[in-house]
């Protein structure tokens, strides 16, 4: 069984900044990448971020120059810092992963989400 958790959502005004966490537990031989997808009220869910076992990172137009994903290999979590948060970035985020069970057993994951709201 693998479970994804994420954490470090809320409530921040404009300018303002958070930081994302997500742990995969469970049976795990190897993750193939980490990544983060928003969805606001009314709107198709987005890719934000991703990051790739080999590090090769991809991100959202609107958020580059103020999100940065990273991740710690050793705890199988994934970060996702947000800086100069703005209105449009309110969303539930979701981590997803791309993980291998065993071998030649891969599968996509989802966490539950955690919120984030960006309001003065």
């Amino acid at each position: 069984q693998v479970q994804l958790v994420e954490s470090g959502g809320g409530l921040v005004q404009p300018g303002g900044s958070l930081r994302l966490s997500c742990v995969a537990s469970g049976s795990i031989r190897s993750i193939y990448y980490m990544g983060w997808y928003r969805q606001a009220p009314g709107k198709q869910r987005e890719l934000v971020a991703v990051i790739s076992s080999g590090d090769s990172i991809n991100y959202e137009d609107s958020v580059k120059g103020r999100f940065t994903i990273s991740r710690d290999s050793a705890k199988n979590t994934v970060y996702l810092q947000m800086n100069n948060l703005k209105p449009e970035d309110t969303a539930v985020y979701y981590c997803n992963s791309r993980i291998a069970r065993r071998l030649g057993q891969v599968n996509d994951y989802w966490g539950q989400g955690t919120q984030v709201t960006v309001s003065s």
